[in-house]
C-alpha cells in the first residue's frame, strides 16, 4: 500500500519539479510569450487525451503494466527536454510528456481503488491527497534549487532518473491488482455508461470547479498581494498555508469524515468554503485576515479532493475503474487548462477575477446541490446498477 502512495508522489513530483523553470526554459530556446503559454498548456491538454486513451488500456492490460510503460515513456521523454533547440521542438516534447503523464494518474488511482476496503475508501483517498500535497511542497523548491545550483537541464535528468528507479520498482515489486477474470469483461462501451453516470457527472463538475478555482488563485493571488504592497515571498507563504492545512486534515483523525458522510455533501461544503474564500480575497486587505481566508480555502480543498475520488471508486468496478478515473481526470485536466485562462479573461473584462470566480464556484455548488437532491438513491444503490463487478 505504501508503495502505491510513493508512485502517486513521483507521478505528481514530475510536474511540480518543472513548475519554477518551464517558462524560463522555453524562453531560453527561443519561444515567445505566446508559444511559451502554449508549451505550458499543452501538457495538460495532452494529459486529457492520455487520461481517456490509457483508461481503457488500464482495464484491459492491467494497472501494473500501464504504470510500467507510462513511467518508462515519461523517463525517455524527459531526456529529450535538454535536446530541444527551438520552442516548437519543446512544444512537441511537452505534448508527448503530457500523454505519458496522462496514463500514470488514472492507473495509480485505479490501483489504489482496487485495494481500498469499502469502509476506508474516503480515508485512503485522503492519503492520496496528502501525497499530492507532499509533491507540491517538495517539487517546486527542489526544481528551483537544482536549476540554480546545477542547471535547468539537470532538473529533467534527475526527474528521468527518479522515473527509471520507480519504473524498475513497479516491475519487480508491484503485484497486479486487477485479476485476469475481471480484465476479460472489459469493453469500450463502458465509456459511455460511465461518462453519463449521474455520479460521474457530479464528480467531474466538482473536479472542473476545483481546478478552475486553483487556476484563478495561481493567477490572481500574486497580483492581489502586489497590489497591496506585499512581497512575492508573502505570496509563497500564503499558497503554502492552504496546502499545509489540507495536509493536516488529510493525515489526522479529521480524515474520518470522508467515510462518515456522503461524499457529495462534503464536496458541496468544500466548494462553498472555496467560493467564499475567493470572494473574500477580493475585498480583504489585512494580511492576517487574508492568511485566515487561505486556511479556509485549504480546508475547502481538503473536503473536495478525496471525496471526488471516493465517488469514482464507488461507482466503478475492477473491469472499468481505469476508464472511470480516465474520464474523471480528463475533467481535472480540463479545469487546469481553463483556470488560468478564465482568470485572465475575467481580469480583462471585469477587473475582479476573485469576485467573478467566487460567485461562479458558489453557483456551481448550488447547482451540484440541486443535482444531488434530484438524484435519488445512494452510492450503494448505484454500485449494483451494473457498474461494479467486484
Amino acid at each position: 500500500m505504501i508503495f502505491i502512495y510513493a508512485i502517486i508522489i513521483v507521478a505528481f513530483l514530475d510536474t511540480f519539479l518543472q513548475l519554477p523553470i518551464i517558462s524560463t526554459y522555453a524562453h531560453s530556446v527561443g519561444a515567445g510569450n505566446l508559444l511559451t503559454g502554449m508549451i505550458i498548456a499543452v501538457y495538460s491538454l495532452a494529459n486529457m487525451g492520455g487520461n481517456i486513451i490509457a483508461g481503457h488500456w488500464i482495464d484491459q492490460f492491467g494497472r501494473r503494466r500501464i504504470l510500467f510503460f507510462g513511467m518508462a515513456f515519461a523517463a525517455v521523454t524527459l531526456l529529450f527536454y535538454p535536446l530541444a533547440e527551438t520552442g516548437w521542438q519543446l512544444f512537441f516534447i511537452r505534448f508527448l510528456h503530457g500523454l505519458a503523464g496522462g496514463a500514470l494518474i488514472p492507473a495509480a488511482f485505479a490501483y489504489l481503488g482496487d485495494l481500498a476496503p469499502k469502509n476506508r475508501r474516503g480515508k485512503m483517498m485522503a492519503f492520496s491527497g496528502a501525497c499530492i500535497g507532499t509533491a507540491a511542497i517538495i517539487g517546486p523548491a527542489a526544481g528551483g534549487i537544482i536549476s540554480a545550483r546545477i542547471s535547468p537541464e539537470a532538473v529533467f535528468y534527475i526527474a528521468s532518473i527518479i522515473f527509471v528507479i520507480t519504473c524498475l520498482a513497479v516491475l519487480f515489486l508491484l503485484k497486479e491488482s486487477a485479476p485476469a477474470s475481471a480484465r476479460r469483461n472489459v469493453s469500450l462501451s463502458h465509456f459511455r455508461r460511465l461518462a453519463f453516470h449521474p455520479f460521474m457527472i457530479q464528480a467531474s463538475l466538482s473536479a472542473l470547479t476545483l481546478t478552475l478555482s486553483m487556476g484563478v488563485l495561481t493567477f490572481a493571488l500574486p497580483l492581489r498581494t502586489e497590489e497591496l504592497g506585499f512581497s512575492p515571498s508573502v505570496t509563497g507563504l500564503l499558497l503554502s498555508s492552504f496546502g499545509i492545512i489540507a495536509l493536516v486534515i488529510f493525515l489526522t483523525p479529521a480524515n474520518r469524515l470522508y467515510d462518515k458522510y456522503r461524499p457529495q455533501y462534503i464536496i458541496i461544503a468544500g466548494l462553498v468554503l472555496i467560493g467564499l474564500s475567493l470572494f473574500s480575497l477580493s475585498v480583504l486587505e489585512n494580511i492576517y485576515l487574508i492568511t485566515a481566508v487561505m486556511l479556509i480555502y485549504g480546508t475547502g480543498f481538503s473536503f473536495v479532493f478525496p471525496s471526488m475520488n471516493r465517488i469514482i471508486v464507488e461507482i466503478s468496478g475492477t473491469s472499468d475503474r481505469g476508464k472511470a478515473f480516465g474520464v474523471f481526470y480528463a475533467s481535472y485536466s480540463l479545469g487546469i487548462v481553463a483556470g488560468s485562462s478564465f482568470a485572465g479573461a475575467a481580469a480583462d473584462l471585469f477587473g475582479y477575477p476573485f469576485r467573478i470566480s467566487g460567485v461562479l464556484v458558489l453557483a456551481m455548488s448550488l447547482s451540484l446541490f440541486c443535482l444531488v437532491k434530484k438524484q435519488s438513491g445512494s452510492l450503494k444503490t448505484h454500485e449494483s446498477a451494473g457498474l461494479r463487478d467486484s
